[in-house]
Formats: structure tokens, C-alpha cells, sequence
């Protein structure tokens, strides 16, 4: 289902809740469903027309939530983790798809619930989500 709050109502999840009653997992897949919607609800009165893929390999089974195209075709990573502690290991994904794309490569982000935004190596870092809604 492509919009969160609809999921949340059909399961009942009441604000404040969500974190005490869902699973980790089932509340990580909601959070990624409410940010792919953001994004693509954002992207909407931009400029620049943006692609959206997902990046999964064979032989690792590591992904990347999202991938964004510009009409460039420079590529930003998006991995999308329900924690506010994210480590080196949430940019596995992000560091093979960056190997695979090569000089397109533009950004890897990790969009999660920590307050601050973080470096974790060459055009890798972490972001908290309430960036979405920040200007720069």
C-alpha cells in the first residue's frame, strides 16, 4: 500500500503506539512506505525530474531502498532504517551500489531517527528524516 497513514488505520496503529505494539520490522517497512511517499510527493514540485529505482545484486542480496536519477544521470542512494543509532554495516548496500554505478555515483544517505546528521565516509552519511522537511 502506497500511503502510510491508510496502512496504519487498517492496523489499527494509533499514534504514540506504534513503537509498543508493531515489530520492529513491521515498523520499519511502514517507515520506509511513509518516506518513498515523501520523496516522491517532494519531488513532485522540483525542477529537476527525478527517476526512482530500486538497487538489489544477485550474488550479495544487498539493496538500496531507493535510488533517485536526475536528468544528469547522477544517483543518490536512500536507505531507509527505523533506528536511531544507525552503524557502518546500514551502508553495506549503499557501498556496493556505489562500487557498481561508478563516477554516477553522487550521494549515499541513510535516512534514520537519529537527531543529527553524520559523515560515515565519502559521499556517505546519515540523515535524520526531519530533514526532508528542512531547507538548506
Amino acid at each position: 500500500m502506497r500511503n502510510p497513514g491508510q496502512s496504519s488505520r487498517l492496523c489499527r496503529i494509533k499514534a504514540g503506539v506504534a513503537a509498543r505494539w508493531s515489530t520492529p520490522q513491521f515498523l520499519g517497512h511502514l517507515l520506509e512506505n511513509f518516506v518513498v511517499a515523501e520523496l516522491r510527493r517532494q519531488a513532485a514540485w522540483q525542477d529537476t525530474a527525478v527517476e526512482y529505482f530500486h538497487f538489489r545484486t544477485l550474488h550479495s542480496q544487498r539493496d538500496v531502498d531507493v535510488v533517485l536519477e536526475d536528468d544528469a544521470g547522477r544517483l543518490v542512494g536512500i536507505e531507509i532504517k527505523a533506528t536511531a543509532t544507525p552503524m557502518a554495516r546500514d551502508f553495506a548496500g549503499l557501498r556496493e551500489f556505489a562500487d557498481s554505478v561508478g563516477n554516477r555515483f553522487h550521494a549515499g544517505i541513510v535516512l534514520c531517527l537519529a537527531p543529527q546528521s553524520v559523515p560515515f565516509g565519502d559521499r556517505l552519511r546519515t540523515m535524520p528524516i526531519g530533514a526532508l522537511w528542512q531547507s538548506t
